[in-house]
This record gives C-alpha cells, sequence and structure tokens, in this order.
C-alpha cells in the first residue's frame, strides 16, 4: 500500500505530467510541422535543439532551467516582476522541466504521423476548392491524431517519471514539489526498501499501461 506521503508524491506527479502535456501539446505540434512539412535555412540547427533533452543529462537541462527562470535568470525575473510568477521550487517549475524533458519524444511521434499523411490527399481537396485550414482540419488532423495521441501520451509517462531536471528546478518538498520518482530516491536514501519498491511498483505498471496505449494507437494507424 502507498503511503500517505506517496499518495501526495503521486498526486502531484500526475498534475505535473498532465500540465506538461496540456501546455506542450500545442508548441509540439506546430515544431512537428515546420519540420515535417517546411523548408528553411536553420532546420537542422532547429531540429538538433529540439532533440537535445533526448542527449543531455537532465541534470544539465535542470541547470539551463534553473538560470533561465531562476528569480535572477532573464524569464525568471521579467515573470516575476511582471507578473508575480515564480517557477523555481513549484509545482509549475516542475511542470516546465516535464514538458522541456518530454517534448522531443512528443514532437517525434507527431512529425512521423504527418509524414504519413498522404499528401494526394490534401492536394485533391485543395483542387475542389478546400481552403488550407479546412484541408487541415478536414483531413490532415484526424490521419494524424492516432499520432498526436500516442506522443501525448508517451510525453506524459515521461514527464511522469522525470527527476533530474524536476528536482533541480522544483526541489523535493513534500506535499508541493515532490514527484513519485523524487519520492523513491528519498526512500532509497533513507534505506526504507518497502516504500522505494512501492513506488517503483507503481511507476512500472504505468509505464505498462502506457506502451499499451501506444501499441493500440500504433496498430490503427496502420
Amino acid at each position: 500500500m502507498l503511503t500517505p506521503v506517496e499518495i501526495d508524491a503521486l498526486r502531484i506527479s500526475l498534475q505535473v505530467a498532465a500540465a506538461a502535456v496540456a501546455a506542450s501539446l500545442p508548441l509540439a505540434i506546430a515544431v512537428a510541422w515546420l519540420l515535417a512539412r517546411t523548408s528553411f535555412p536553420g532546420k537542422a540547427l532547429l531540429d538538433a535543439i529540439v532533440h537535445l533533452p533526448l542527449v543531455l543529462p537532465p541534470v544539465v537541462i535542470g541547470y539551463v532551467l534553473l538560470v533561465l527562470f531562476g528569480t535572477q535568470g532573464p524569464i525568471g525575473s521579467w515573470l516575476y516582476e511582471t507578473l508575480g510568477l515564480r517557477l523555481i521550487f513549484t509545482r509549475w517549475g516542475a511542470a516546465v522541466a516535464a514538458a522541456v524533458m518530454s517534448f522531443p519524444l512528443m514532437v517525434r511521434a507527431i512529425r512521423l504521423a504527418l509524414e504519413a499523411v498522404d499528401r494526394g490527399l490534401e492536394s485533391a481537396a485543395r483542387t475542389l476548392g478546400a481552403s488550407r485550414l479546412d484541408v487541415f482540419f478536414s483531413i490532415t488532423l484526424p490521419l494524424m491524431l492516432p499520432g498526436i495521441l500516442s506522443g501525448a501520451v508517451v510525453a506524459f509517462a515521461a514527464a511522469l517519471g522525470d527527476f533530474g531536471a524536476t528536482v533541480m528546478i522544483a526541489g523535493n518538498i513534500p506535499g508541493r514539489t515532490q514527484t513519485l520518482p523524487i519520492s523513491v530516491y528519498d526512500a532509497v536514501q533513507a534505506g526504507n526498501d518497502n516504500t522505494a519498491r512501492t513506488g517503483s511498483l507503481v511507476l512500472a505498471g504505468i509505464a505498462v499501461v502506457v506502451l499499451l496505449a501506444v501499441t493500440q494507437l500504433s496498430a490503427r494507424r496502420i
């Protein structure tokens, strides 16, 4: 059974992961469209930047976010002075870290789905008088929807399991910013094997459900 602390950590993890996916999904669709359907100077650089979180250590990403969004950072100081919003050591900061770490996975899934859309269908609709927006919402979006859902589900799981970047920018405050992976780490450090084992099993169970969901969505796309 999960302890009250672990239940709080799981609840925070779910909230952070949901916020991360909801906030980054529109941008992920836009970036995937740029990479799949357009050609412009610096496209390769943009592609590399998008995928940086996959190759850099999470603590490095967390440090960069801490520098940018800290109260003395270029973005964080503006948010704090203008809107009174502080991201570091808050749940919103954890959501930002989780969104950055899961973003390339979402973009990749959406981009692959977009590249699989038959351009001939779009061209045919255009010749029949449909506008670009009509083509996107009536043809392109429905065909790429399984890829969007797959990307969102995978990103949700990745955000749920992030540790390094999250702990750097949000800290480890029980009941406020302590996610389930951080709770597992604390339990290991304290020698509480039962708590660490339970939290790990919960995360593993969620991962299995996510993989099954992605498999089903991929089968639909085929």
